[in-house]
């Protein structure tokens, strides 16, 4: 004899089951206000994950926050004062201006005095800022929340991510934070930002992540984008998840008043410890050099080598380093590092960055249509010099028209009047027509193209069988290598 499988009473399938057999009307109305009372339990649920209040949360990490003074010395410009007619609507102001400076007449050096946040991450005194915070102070005072107050010195200082790791000492143990993971965090997901804003020191502030992985000028920014609100001395404050973790410094706003209007910038928790481990250890930044300058690859570049998607960095130049050594070449695709897929120049830059100095890599590159792995062993990227390549003897001069462009080889006067620098190997462009594809992206003349279809070229009749070859192979473009002003760049024009 078959048992019956065992419902737990009190559920609505329970219910629904035990009134089945008679009224099977009923049962259907009692499962369908099961599903609705579990539904109404997951509500109520994530109700319950948006918090009512911050305080405990403020409470938690304000004693680990500090408010960052720096002093550093001005030297005054001594000079006439203004004349202001009697009467005048500016009287008043000048009056209180050469009052406040009337000690200083002479040119005699005064104090300035700047603001700013931050917060300690060890209980024997280490602190997170930003470098613009204490960049030029003579004098950095930090300010705790319990009242107290400490000098700091400087451990060191990254201008690349704006991160500064300062130390003070104190007679007892400190109470810090802890970082969290940046890369857990999503949009939507709630963070408080604490700090020194405008003077008014330990304000906490909430809002959102509004948006992930934004750039805004450095080579290694990753910021967190959040409409909490931040101003000006919140710089190096921290940006805490609800677990009371750093997962961002406060770094920036933008803004067109210099006001907050919601849209601030946190470097990402997942630079800042890097860099803070390294200028805990070294007292400076030691990242990984690879020694190639890159390009993204577009749709037009992509199909003009072969490659399937546009993705990867396009090697642009190789000069003297690590990449040169292993045989990397100009004109390769980088599309993996380290067994990470490259998917850009920014994503690549970061990884290679954040690469132990010295380490041996294997590095993929896309070739004349097949994948070789290169064997790398990286640099130094703070010691990295560039080298020029020695120039070569130009050809004699000749001119044609090709793709919009009229090319010549380089002579001494031509190199003269168009005052040309770095390397004389390849083509000049002396005209761009206005209307031509050339033109649009950014082709002028003045600049030389030294490769065409990935092959270098030294006369106009090199860059007429390279466009012949690419037309015979099928290819809707071809890829040109353009250096100005000695920086190189691919540029892809369609083939008329």
């Amino acid at each position: 004899m078959n048992q019956r499988p065992q419902i737990p009473k009190g559920s609505g399938v329970a219910v629904a089951r035990s009134v089945d057999a008679h009224h099977p009307l009923r049962a259907l109305w009692v499962l369908v206000l099961g599903l609705v009372l579990l539904l109404a339990q997951a509500m109520s649920a994530s109700a319950q994950a948006t918090p009512k209040s911050f305080a405990d949360l403020a409470d938690k990490i304000s004693p680990a926050v500090v408010n960052i003074t720096t002093t550093t010395t001005v030297e005054s410009r001594s000079g006439p004062s203004p004349i202001v007619p009697e009467g005048s609507p500016f009287e008043d102001f000048f009056r209180e201006f050469n009052d406040r400076n009337n000690g200083n007449r002479n040119g005699s050096p005064r104090r300035s005095q700047a603001l700013g946040s931050g917060f300690v991450i060890s209980e024997d005194g280490y602190i997170v800022t930003n470098n613009h915070v204490i960049d030029g102070a003579d004098e950095i005072m930090i300010e705790f929340f319990s009242g107290g107050e400490l000098p700091a010195t400087v451990i060191g200082t990254d201008p690349n991510t704006d991160i500064a790791l300062l130390k003070v000492k104190g007679d007892a143990a400190l109470p810090f934070v802890p970082f969290g993971d940046s890369d857990t965090m999503r949009v939507g997901d709630w963070v408080v930002a604490m700090g020194n804003p405008l003077g008014q020191g330990f304000s906490v502030s909430a809002g959102i992540v509004s948006a992930r992985n934004r750039a805004l000028s450095g080579t290694y920014d990753d910021y967190i984008q959040t409409d909490a609100a931040i101003n000006r001395g919140n710089s190096g404050g921290p940006l805490f998840n609800l677990d009371g973790e750093v997962i961002g410094v406060n770094t920036a706003i933008l803004s067109p008043n210099g006001g907050s209007i919601g849209i601030g910038f946190a470097m990402s928790s997942k630079v800042v410890t890097k860099v803070v481990e390294q200028l805990k250890e070294f007292g400076e930044t030691r990242r990984g050099w690879l020694g190639v300058r890159i390009q993204d690859v577009t749709s037009d570049i992509a199909e003009s080598i072969g490659l399937e998607k546009a993705a990867g960095a396009l090697v642009t130049d190789v000069p003297e380093g690590p990449a040169m050594v292993a045989g990397m070449k100009a004109g390769d695709v980088i599309t993996s590092f380290d067994g990470v897929e490259v998917v850009d120049t920014r994503g690549l830059v970061r990884t290679v960055g954040n690469t132990k100095v010295g380490k041996s890599v294997r590095v993929v590159v896309y070739r004349d249509g097949k994948t070789e792995t290169l064997k790398i062993t990286l640099g130094r990227r703070e010691n990295a010099e560039g080298a020029v390549p020695a120039s070569a003897p130009a050809d004699a001069p000749v001119e044609s028209d090709v793709l919009g462009l009229t090319v010549s080889t380089i002579t001494p006067e031509l190199s003269e009047q168009l005052n040309l620098s770095g390397p004389n190997d390849g083509l000049v462009v002396t005209d761009v027509a206005e209307d031509s594809e050339a033109f649009e992206k950014n082709i002028r003349t003045g600049d030389i193209i030294t490769e065409a279809g990935q092959q270098k070229v030294k006369d106009v009749g090199d860059l007429d069988d390279r466009i012949a070859d690419a037309r015979e192979a099928g290819r809707k473009s071809i890829l040109l290598l353009v250096r100005r002003a000695g920086e190189p760049r691919f540029v892809a024009l369609t083939l008329q």
